[in-house]
């Protein structure tokens, strides 16, 4: 009944549980500006923005291919195009999340920062990385069924691996490096840094996510075009 706008209120209820419980429970803090419950809302709304593009793709990779098995039968028709088709879809309801924050944005902190505008450019990694997950998870879950799952979990482990719900700097040095191994990672930090500390990303960083992303799309693509070839031997 609600339509589009189950897409605002499904991550608000979240928002509104997560904010309650890492900052008043577990007394998480990024600086003193955003030490109002208000302020950290919104910095942990711009982290799950950018999660939930990745997340909702790589739950719904595993069934992708199997929800249309009538191209692959049926019709000739592209397959490798479906992962794009989610990723709009997921980049749609981001920029729906994404006006509410900024309307939020202007009453709580005032106009933004012109490192805003790195913002769309930061999102090219994440469309990458995205991309080749789902490459790889719609083409082995026509093989093994049983692999939705398994990426439930994995994107629980994600996300709390991912400075979502902290700062990085909150976290141990020797554990930093592990945090890091998450492409995710960067991303978000550069997101925020964007957006609520005036920072613009640094150079080294955005071109190694892109790099790193890129190799992952790659991979994903050319696994997905070796595979697909057997999908209609097992459909």
């Amino acid at each position: 009944m609600l339509g589009v706008l189950w897409s605002l209120v499904t991550p608000l209820s979240l928002l509104l549980v997560y904010t309650f419980v890492f900052s008043q429970v577990f007394k998480a803090r990024w600086s003193v500006e955003i030490s109002s419950p208000s302020a950290f809302a919104l910095v942990l709304f711009s982290g799950l923005i950018a999660f939930n593009v990745f997340a909702e793709n790589f739950n719904a990779a595993p069934r992708m291919v199997l929800q249309h098995t009538s191209y692959i039968k049926k019709v000739v028709f592209p397959l490798e195009v479906l992962p794009w088709v989610g990723l709009c879809v997921g980049l749609i309801t981001a920029g729906i999340s994404a006006c509410l924050l900024g309307l939020f944005y202007l009453v709580v902190v005032g106009i933004p920062s012109i490192t805003v505008l790195y913002i769309p450019v930061i999102m090219l990694p994440l469309c990458l990385c995205t991309l080749g997950a789902v490459w790889v998870l719609s083409s082995v879950g026509v093989f093994l069924r049983d692999l939705q799952h398994g990426t439930a979990i994995v994107t629980t482990i994600l996300m709390f691996l991912s400075p979502i719900f902290y700062p990085l700097s909150a976290v141990p040095e020797r554990m930093q490096k592990i945090i890091f191994l998450n492409p995710l990672t960067p991303i978000i930090e550069m997101i925020r840094g964007a957006l609520f500390f005036n920072t613009a990303p640094r150079p080294e960083v955005l071109l190694g996510s892109v790099v790193v992303s890129w190799c992952i799309a790659a991979v994903g693509y050319w696994w997905f075009m070796r595979t697909k070839k057997g999908f209609a031997d097992v459909v």
